[in-house]
């Protein structure tokens, strides 16, 4: 499954901008090269999976309207050869960060995902040993 398509692209970016982006042919063909911007949309999928992977069950069900936000972040980002415009390199690297709070559950997207592992303890933990420190052997330090 895909979390963004060459459709959404151009809704967001305008074709002229794709077009500037994939038309790499010699002799410029002045239209969307379909396969670079397939290259970059399965790049940004594996980018996406690695990042989802240990907190989601993939592929998803639906994709989720900030997935396909950040897809598309990512794919412009990965269109570009040369340096990008800072605003975009800026929103790539937003991207990222959200991301990371995707997997690290601070951000929660809704789709059905693998909750960690309950533990069955409180946390407090309780030793039957006898204490090391008693009044009776820290006579004259107490």
């Amino acid at each position: 499954m895909t979390y963004a398509t060459l459709d959404q692209l151009t809704d967001r970016f305008g074709s002229e901008m794709l077009v500037s982006l994939t038309d790499r042919a010699t002799v410029p063909t002045g239209e969307v090269d379909v396969d670079v911007v397939d290259r970059a949309l399965a790049d940004t999928d594996a980018e996406i999976d690695g990042f989802l992977r240990p907190r989601y069950v993939l592929p998803l069900a639906e994709v989720p309207p900030l997935i396909a936000d950040l897809a598309l972040t990512i794919a412009i980002y990965k269109l570009h050869r040369y340096a990008p415009d800072p605003k975009i390199a800026e929103d790539y690297k937003m991207a990222r960060r959200s991301l990371e709070g995707i997997s690290k559950g601070a951000i929660r997207i809704p789709a059905e995902g693998v909750e960690p592992e309950a533990s069955d303890t409180t946390g407090a933990r309780i030793t039957d040993r006898e204490r090391p420190f008693t009044e009776a052997n820290m006579k004259g330090f107490i």
